[in-house]
């Protein structure tokens, strides 16, 4: 299969204007030959804690978009969004992976950004979720869930690919490169890691986007401008790493008696 990073830029806090930028690019996506492709975090509105002027419902504008586009090209898509649920006080930062067929599945991002006080903005996410796409098993992430590998080692079992789409700022440009590696290499599985570009709430971004092979290695990269990023990703490929470096099955995730003493 064949996956696309879109690393895009965002117009901040203005739907109508990103969705204008990123129809092209989406088409492109599909043109490439890409069964799936992936947005940013926020990728309508930007990485803003104004939820009184961004939030939406579920199935809201940028839901919508993704579905008109999957369906348009035929083709999967997935980004976050502010989406609030019917009765919940605040929305939660949630990644929807949208089928060809315009079904949407909801991830909510488990990891709100304490630094940034997305935690006084958001409802955290519970719950991680895989999803077969087209024979790929796919995990879904958002941005600084990359920092805690727990839930990357719980579903490494059955993940072939993490996604994750982000708002990484450039001052920390080096933690996302060296993590989304890290991730792959450790859990012998691809890494689609796609960030924005350009410049919102006061941040500027670099993009350094990247698709992660297994074995860590890099099958393309991106950074500085809006660019598409495409690769070839296949489960054999994954299986044939972890039958040839069985390496997971030597992990311990319970907690260790240790003796005090050595």
């Amino acid at each position: 299969m064949k996956i696309a990073a879109i690393q895009h830029d965002i117009v901040w806090e203005d739907r109508d204007a990103t969705f204008a930028l990123l129809r092209p690019q989406i088409a492109a996506a599909a043109a490439s030959g890409a069964r799936l492709a992936v947005l940013t975090e926020m990728f309508s509105v930007g990485f803003s804690m104004a939820t009184d002027r961004i939030a939406e419902p579920e199935d809201g504008p940028s839901a919508a978009f993704l579905r008109t586009e999957a369906m348009r090209h035929g083709m999967w898509l997935y980004g976050s969004a502010p989406e609030r649920r019917p009765g919940a006080e605040r929305p939660r930062n949630v990644g929807l992976l949208v089928a060809p067929d315009g079904t949407v599945t909801r991830y909510a991002k488990i990891h709100p950004f304490t630094y940034a006080r997305e935690h006084e903005s958001y409802d955290a996410g519970t719950e991680t979720v895989t999803v077969d796409v087209e024979g790929l098993r796919v995990s879904l992430f958002v941005c600084y869930d990359l920092r805690f590998a727990d839930e990357f080692w719980m579903l490494a079992p059955q993940t072939d690919c993490y996604l994750l789409c982000a708002n990484w700022p450039e001052s920390r440009r080096l933690h996302w490169q060296t993590l989304l590696q890290s991730r792959a290499i450790e859990n012998q599985a691809y890494v689609v890691g796609v960030n924005r570009v350009g410049q919102g709430g006061k941040l500027g971004y670099v993009g350094d986007s990247r698709i992660v092979d297994p074995l860590g290695e890099l099958l393309a990269t991106g950074a500085g401008t809006e660019a598409l990023l495409v690769a070839d990703v296949t489960p054999e490929r994954v299986a044939e790493v972890r039958d040839r470096f069985r390496f997971l099955p030597d992990r311990r995730t319970y907690p260790l008696a240790l003796d005090p003493a050595g």
